[in-house]
């Protein structure tokens, strides 16, 4: 394979953890920095990374420089779209501002749990993967997906009746 097929590889590579990001919420310019130092950092240590797991390894770095950056702003931007909506609610528009209501309490319950958390509750109820699905994706076993996704439901759950206990 040619340096240039290899960069053009990369390149399609890069421009999918990009869409990727940006379909998790990412605004496009923080998604933008992360791709771009995604790649610094895949060709500074390209000679260490497995071919046959470069897009996890491409998503994994993206997301961590991400969530670095959150941390350092104190900031993280992970939400359900408003296609989450229920379809049928379009008729009612007393459905649509409760049903987005929900939503947007749904996103604030998300911002409080691990970031990790988020993104697997995301990655599973929002993108509709498959635990193999994520367990490629991200490079972790079944068996830790199931169960950080067991513990990311219990924690939202826990937050959830701390919400509405705090409203009553």
């Amino acid at each position: 394979m040619g340096k240039g097929e290899l960069l053009g590889d990369l390149n399609n590579e890069l421009n999918m953890v990009y869409r990727y990001l940006v379909s998790k919420g990412i605004p496009h310019i923080d998604a933008e920095d992360a791709v771009q130092e995604t790649a610094y950092k895949y060709l500074r240590y390209s000679d260490t990374i497995q071919l046959s797991n470069v897009r996890s390894w491409l998503i994994r770095v993206a997301l961590n420089f991400y969530y670095d950056q959150c941390r350092k702003n104190k900031k993280y931007i992970l939400h359900f779209d408003d296609g989450m909506l229920e379809k049928e609610t379009s008729e009612l528009p007393e459905l649509i501002m409760l049903a987005k209501e929900r939503t947007n309490e749904l996103n604030e319950m998300l911002l409080k749990l691990k970031p990790h958390y988020a993104e697997l509750l995301l990655l599973k109820y929002q993108s509709n993967l498959s635990y193999s699905e994520i367990s490629e994706l991200l490079g972790i076993s079944n068996s830790t997906i199931k169960t950080n996704l067991f513990r990311a439901r219990k924690k939202l759950l826990k937050i959830y009746k701390e919400e509405k206990d705090g409203q009553e």
